[in-house]
């Protein structure tokens, strides 16, 4: 791949974090809908820090953060990644993407989980890149 090809690196600002869920996620969650949709948002996934991969970066100069985790119940016959934001100071969006799915039925069949992972992982960092050229 030419240089000029490859995409510009995440900005400085934003640490990667992947050890668990911040809790800035179920904060900002709860304060857009309520506790009670909070808990059942994404299959459970700010409540339950149980479901892995992951991926978050943090700006803690900005009190923002991304996320790229499961968001179907683990019942779903197709799984997916989502991609969520936590803007600057308040606030929670699903950053609407490309599907990132899997089929557990099929777990060596194209697109396995790690596939979709890394797609989700690369868009997201897209959209870092891209988010910060507005803040």
């Amino acid at each position: 791949m030419a240089r000029w090809q490859e995409p510009p690196p995440i900005p400085a600002a934003w640490q990667r974090c992947d050890g668990g869920i911040l809790a800035l996620w179920w904060d900002r969650l709860r304060a857009t809908t309520s506790a009670e949709s909070a808990a059942l948002y994404a299959a459970g996934l700010f409540t339950e820090d149980r479901r892995r991969p992951i991926a978050q970066w943090y700006n803690p100069a900005l009190n923002a953060a991304l996320l790229v985790a499961p968001e179907s119940s683990l019942e779903w016959p197709v799984q997916r990644f989502g991609i969520f934001y936590a803007p600057p100071g308040a606030g929670f969006e699903r950053v609407h993407s490309a599907p990132h799915e899997w089929s557990p039925r099929t777990p060596r069949e194209h697109p396995t989980q790690d596939d979709a992972f890394l797609g989700a992982i690369a868009e997201a960092e897209r959209f870092l890149q891209a988010e910060m050229s507005f803040v």
